[in-house]
This record gives structure tokens, C-alpha cells and sequence, in this order.
């Protein structure tokens, strides 16, 4: 039985790196007709990046690729996922990639509101551990979830199909999610009344309100906890304060306005909260190594289209 597991793993996956390689000829990020299913090629490494994600479950097909979560280094690549069940603070980078052999890898948006619902209906298995606190993790793909993306990858290919089907294919994914050994906290995360969801409403707050001053307190009342058990939490499962969470998606947004030409470092330090562009400029360099004039820099001349070699 485990022989034809590992059959199917194999198989799943060299069809899935055929129709990755097939449909994204130069390196970037691809929208699919899915919604939040993107697909992503890379022939370069690069420097580790501070970011943040958004609830995604990330499948690589081939190449490795590196992230820290809080104060863990995790490696992860052609047997593994990265899921992220909260907007979650990590660095990462693509390790292993090159012209003749990209880095390739799916990702798929979790719709926590249908997470939620699923988790309601799905039993938990009962010897689900979630292997971290956090609220993201690594773990092992299994034949199935990887049949699984083989089967929303192939929908293009067939018109008319993509809506329906992508929909039912997504919630197979969210209970072999459920199922998997990150289940019980992704469980958790989604289950009103439960102490992982107060610090998922905390989170979404901040996301909303990040640019006003934060009063750690009165966070924690909105919530009907004790400051000291919300701190042990939020950073239990974010790897960060509240503040120096509130900081890392200031800095994030900031990032954001300065790419897009909307902002110089000025303007955008004070439109994301701060009363200091020099403890903007600190606190920046601090996170992404570089001042903002020069981390810009460096990352649109990174983005700039390189001349793809020519096929034999």
C-alpha cells in the first residue's frame, strides 16, 4: 500500500511540474482562473525577505525554499507545504532554483469563513497535534492534497468547469487540511469562543486599524482578557508582541506606497502612523536591511524582466 502511495505522489507530481513548466514560460507570479489559486516560477535565488502572509497553504513542485517562523529555520520543498493560517509575520526565501530546473510552486488563498464552516461539520481526528504553536507551520503533502492541485491546476483546460468545480475541489483541500497534522490548530484558529480565535479577531483589528496609536489594554478588554493572557497568546501564535506586530504591518504598508510610486520615504512613514520619519527610517533598516531609498531601489531593479535564454 505505501509503495503505491508513493507511486501516486511521483506521478501527481511530475504531471503537475509538466503543466507548471508548460504555462509559465518566464519567471513571476501567475493568477489562475481559481480564485486566490496563483502559481509561481523562479530561475533565481534571492536574499531573505521579511513579509507577511496572508491564510495560504503554499505546495512547492520543484526547488526548496526557506523560512523563519519567530526564531525557527525550516526548510521546505517537493514533500512539503508551508500553511499559514492567520496573516502571519515570517522571512523567507527561495533557496534552490536555476534557469534549467525553476523553482515551482502552487498557492492557494484559505477562505477562513469556509474554514470555518467545514470545521464545524469535520470530526477532529484524534491524533491531531499541530507540530507548533504558531500559526503557520511546515509539514509533509500527501498523495492525496497533491491529487488534489493536480485536479484544480487541470481545470483551465477545461471551459466552463473552473467555477464549480473549483469550489468543491478547494473545500477537498480545506478538510484534508483539517485532517493533517496542523488541522487541530487551523481548527482552532476558525472555532468561535476559543482563545486562538480572540487573537485572530485581535489581529484582524490591527489590520484595520494600524495606523492609530495602540493601547495593548484596551485590546485585550475588547476581547474579555486579561493583558497578560493576550500577550502570552498573540505572541504564542504571531511569534510577536501586539506592537511589534502593529510595526511590522506599518513597516509592510509603508514598503507598499514606496513601491507602487504613491510615497517617498517621508510621506509614506507618516501615512502609515508615524510621527518620526527618522524612527521610521531606523525601524525599517532594523527589519529589511537596508534604508528605504535603497531597499526600493534594490527591489525594482530585482523585478525588472530578465532576457530569457533561448530554448534548444
Amino acid at each position: 500500500m505505501a509503495e503505491n502511495y508513493r507511486f501516486d505522489f511521483e506521478k501527481s507530481r511530475a504531471a503537475l511540474q509538466s503543466i507548471l513548466l508548460r504555462r509559465l514560460p518566464v519567471d513571476g507570479d501567475y493568477p489562475t482562473s481559481v480564485s486566490g489559486f496563483m502559481l509561481h516560477r523562479y530561475s533565481h535565488g534571492h536574499a531573505p525577505r521579511a513579509n507577511f502572509y496572508d491564510p495560504v497553504i503554499i505546495v512547492v513542485v520543484q526547488g526548496k525554499k526557506w523560512v523563519r517562523i519567530g526564531m525557527e529555520d525550516i526548510q521546505y520543498g517537493e514533500q512539503t507545504c508551508f500553511i499559514a493560517g492567520i496573516n502571519m509575520p515570517a522571512t523567507s526565501c527561495v533557496m534552490e532554483a536555476s534557469e534549467d530546473k525553476p523553482f515551482l510552486s502552487m498557492s492557494l488563498g484559505l477562505d477562513r469563513s469556509i474554514l470555518a464552516g467545514l470545521a464545524a461539520r469535520v470530526p477532529p481526528v484524534e491524533e491531531d497535534r499541530a507540530p507548533t504553536s504558531a500559526g503557520a507551520a511546515v509539514q509533509e503533502v500527501s498523495p492525496e492534497l497533491l491529487d488534489a492541485f493536480l485536479r484544480l491546476l487541470e481545470l483551465p483546460d477545461r471551459p466552463g468547469q473552473a467555477e464549480v468545480l473549483g469550489d468543491l475541489i478547494r473545500q477537498e483541500i480545506y478538510f484534508r487540511l483539517l485532517a493533517s497534522p496542523f488541522g487541530r490548530h487551523l481548527r482552532l484558529l476558525n472555532t468561535l469562543g476559543s482563545q486562538s480565535h480572540q487573537i485572530s479577531k485581535a489581529i484582524m483589528w490591527l489590520r484595520e486599524n494600524y495606523k492609530e496609536s495602540l493601547h495593548v489594554e484596551k485590546l485585550a478588554g475588547r476581547l474579555n482578557m486579561a493583558t497578560s493572557t493576550f500577550h502570552k497568546y498573540f505572541k504564542a501564535i504571531t511569534t510577536l508582541s501586539p506592537l511589534q506586530y502593529q510595526k511590522r504591518l506599518r513597516l509592510g504598508e509603508a514598503q507598499r506606497l514606496m513601491l507602487s510610486g504613491e510615497c517617498d520615504a517621508t510621506r509614506a512613514a507618516f501615512a502609515v502612523g508615524y510621527e518620526s520619519a527618522t524612527q521610521f527610517n531606523r525601524e525599517y533598516k532594523r527589519l529589511y536591511g537596508e534604508s528605504p531609498r535603497k531597499d526600493i531601489m534594490k527591489m525594482k531593479n530585482a523585478a525588472e524582466p530578465r532576457p530569457s535564454r533561448p530554448h534548444a
